[in-house]
Formats: structure tokens, sequence, C-alpha cells
């Protein structure tokens, strides 16, 4: 029982750690508002007008050769002469250098869609794993299976526990602690473990192994502390703070998965 304690203990420190990082200032922020004030102090400053050069422009002027006209006698002309077909020089076209053109700046990525449960109130799954609740949105469950035997595979990362099979289906089965929290998984952490469900993600092959299913919870949006930046734990679409639960993004956690990355990649 105590063990269970310390256990719970450890996974509220370490969600609340992920709470105080997300209100940390994001470097980029606050390098954007320098550049801005930096910009404002700039179009104070009125610019030199560049002197305008002209350039001399020397007319091309057609030279026209002189034609000679040779008297032919009236014998040679009673024969019948054969027409020369006469080839016209044309002149040199002066070359013309074309203007620089600016290259237009590629065009803004469109935005991804956005999700279903983010308006309104939503259902989500709640279950454990290592004392730790983890949550995830119910219209992006795959389904729920109990854990039967799993095929090892070589040449896979640590987080990847096995395959299973389920009805002719493979499922790739991932350690959930490991990937979730790799820096608290350790030995004895690991013989604690005792899966016994795999959640499927989607309608993907990727299920993630839990101990035990909590219940399913009606969320407000409010409740939610959503994540304020993309770049930052795109698996983690943000923090229940009633439930001290962590919120998957299942689209980008099974990306994530299929290249081989781990939550903190």
């Amino acid at each position: 029982m105590s063990e269970l304690v310390a256990s719970q203990k450890v996974m509220r420190h370490y969600l609340n750690a992920l709470l105080t990082e997300e209100q940390e200032p994001d470097i980029s922020v606050v390098a954007q508002v320098k550049k801005q004030q930096l910009n404002q102090l700039l179009a104070t400053v009125q610019p030199e007008k560049p002197a305008v050069v002209v350039q001399n422009v020397v007319p091309v002027v057609e030279r026209i050769t002189p034609v000679t006209v040779k008297v032919i006698p009236e014998t040679v002309l009673a024969k019948p002469v054969a027409a020369v077909p006469q080839t016209t020089k044309k002149p040199d076209t002066p070359v013309i250098s074309a203007p620089n053109i600016t290259t237009p700046p590629p065009a803004a990525p469109v935005a991804s869609a956005v999700k279903d449960y983010r308006s309104g109130r939503f259902q989500a799954l709640f279950f454990s794993v290592a004392g730790l609740k983890v949550a995830l949105p119910l219209k992006e469950l795959g389904g729920i299976h109990k854990i039967t035997t799993l095929n090892t595979l070589p040449g896979k990362p640590a987080w990847y526990k096995g395959v299973m099979l389920y009805r002719e289906q493979k499922i790739n089965v991932v350690n959930t602690a490991m990937w979730v929290m790799p820096e608290k998984y350790d030995q004895q952490l690991a013989e604690t473990l005792n899966y016994q469900y795999v959640i499927m993600l989607g309608k993907s092959s990727w299920g993630l192994a839990c101990e035990s299913l909590v219940n399913t919870v009606a969320l407000e949006q409010d409740e939610v502390k959503w994540r304020a930046t993309e770049g930052k734990r795109p698996w983690l679409a943000g923090l229940i703070k009633q439930h001290m639960c962590a919120l998957l993004d299942v689209d980008a956690m099974i990306a994530l998965l299929a290249q081989g990355a781990g939550s903190s990649d």
C-alpha cells in the first residue's frame, strides 16, 4: 500500500512539473517582441533617397549598304536568267538584360483541421498507467482489448512492447509508462507494472498498454489547460487539472510512434 501511495506522489509531482513548464515563456515569443520593437524604432528613421542614375542610351542606327548597279548587255538580257534568291541579313538585335524580379514569398502553410473535441463538451476515457491517469477523447478511441501474448520483434525501440494478434489483426503494443515518462521509468517501476488492457489509438494499429480502466468523463473546454504551442510535446493535447490527468493528442501520438520517436523527441 505504501508503494502505491509513493508511486501516486511521484506521478503528482511529475504532472505538476508539466504544468509549470507549460507556463514558462516561450523564447521564440520573446524574440518576436524584441524584433517588433526594433522594427518600430527603425520606422522612425528617414532613409536617404537613392540617387537616380540615368544611363546614356546609345541609339541603334540601322546601317544601309549601298547597292552597285551594273549595266548588262542586250545579248545577255535575251537569255533567260534563273532567279537567284537573295538573303537579307538582319541587323544584330541588342541584348537587353531582364530586370531583377523578386521571387514572391512561399504561401503560408494551411492550418490543420480543428479537432471535433475542441468545440463544446466532449467525452474522454480515463485509464491508469503506473499510478498516472491518462485520458483520450472518446471519439478517437479505436477500441479496448484484453492484453494477450506478445511477440517481441528485434530492432524496435525499447518502449515497443511487442505485437499482439487479435482476430487476424496485428496490434503494435506500446509500453505506455516508458513512452510517456521515460525519465521516471526504472527497474523498480517496471517490476510493479501489471498491464491488463490495450487502448487502441483511432483507426491505426497502435495500442497503449494500461493497467486499469477508470471511467469516462464529460469535460468542458475550460476544464482543460490546452497546450499553448504546437512545437512542444505534440502528443500532449492538454492537462485536465481537476483530475491531474494528461489528455492525449491521438493523431500526433500516432505520427510519433510510426516514426519510432519517443515522447521527448
